[in-house]
């Protein structure tokens, strides 16, 4: 290789450097709500860039000028470029939930509607392999006891472990527990504590009330922690209950990870087939409000109770 001369070297680090000057101030002077077409929902909304030297992480972010990606209701949001009928397709998304009608960037989604979707799924994940509050426990008066799951690793891993009882909730469940009541109600945190936390302080008052309301009577309710559905025909043997209602979360999906639901058997027994349990599902506070739903679920159960059918047994 040839030697170069220092003024020759030094020549040309200045044209490069000039060179990135010039592309950096026309790259400042592109304003990003301008790329947006006319009248359409931009991605970009309050943002004020940086003077040159100023520490990004130290702009005040205000609530106001950069809302919770979350706050936003899918209902209400429909990013469709040029459409046909606009008003006719936003009507008919406001009754459900459901991620249609977010348009498109080129071949992948719109940046809101992709952060909506990984808040989504993170919401998910939290509401798996978190625990119930001991504070709403403790508030609903609710003594605890455990399914043969070690954790929550081994909750995941193994069901079958989590329709039984371990040998100390059995022991407290026969001490503690009235005998033979017409209806044992329970709670339990199934694949989403986030639903318990989130519903279950409205619901179980509820019935309750609705249950003492129509002459009903019920044992001492209780929380199981790791348990899965099936864990009810162990309880409805060991506390001798015709009904057994259990308030488990479910699994949560993208559109809510704070759905519960009501699973009810009559004369429930290890083995039961699974089509002799009724459900009342999708009790969260956009779906079946947790208090209404506390009251229909009495109802059901004072049917159950008076026919002594449940499942697609009972003609509801």
């Amino acid at each position: 290789m040839e030697n170069v001369s220092e003024a020759l070297l030094k020549e040309l680090i200045e044209s490069v450097l000039e060179g990135r000057n010039i592309l950096h101030k026309k790259s400042a002077e592109i304003n990003p709500v301008s790329l947006e077409k006319k009248g359409e929902p931009s991605d970009v909304q309050n943002m004020e860039m940086p003077a040159d030297g100023e520490n990004r992480q130290e702009i005040d972010c205000k609530k106001d000028d950069a809302p919770a990606i979350t706050d936003y209701d899918v209902r209400e949001q429909y990013l469709v470029e040029n459409p046909v009928n606009r008003e006719a397709f936003a009507d008919l998304k406001k009754n459900a939930p459901c991620r249609l009608g977010i348009g498109k960037a080129g071949a992948r989604c719109k940046t809101r509607p992709m952060l909506q979707f990984q808040a989504a799924h993170s919401a998910a994940q939290d509401a798996v392999f978190s625990d119930v509050d001991p504070k709403v426990l403790e508030e609903l008066g609710l003594f605890q006891v455990q399914t043969q799951c070690r954790n929550k690793d081994v909750f995941l891993t193994r069901p079958d472990l989590g329709r039984r009882l371990n040998e100390e909730g059995l022991r407290l469940i026969k001490e503690r527990c009235r005998q033979n009541p017409q209806v044992q109600i329970y709670v339990s945190d199934g694949l989403s504590s986030a639903a318990v936390n989130a519903n279950v302080r409205e619901v179980l008052p509820s019935m309750e009330q609705g249950l003492q309301g129509y002459g009903i009577e019920t044992g001492t309710p209780f929380f199981v922690r790791y348990g899965r559905v099936g864990a009810m025909d162990q309880i409805a043997e060991i506390t001798g209950a015709r009904v057994t209602c259990v308030l488990i979360g479910e699994r949560p999906g993208l559109l809510t990870a704070e759905s519960m639901s009501a699973y009810i058997v009559y004369n429930g027994y290890v083995g039961i087939p699974e089509s002799r349990r009724t459900v009342v599902s999708n009790i969260h506070s956009r779906g079946t409000v947790p208090a209404e739903a506390g009251a229909h679920i009495a109802e059901v159960i004072k049917k159950i109770l008076e026919t002594e059918k449940s499942g697609t047994q009972l003609a509801l």
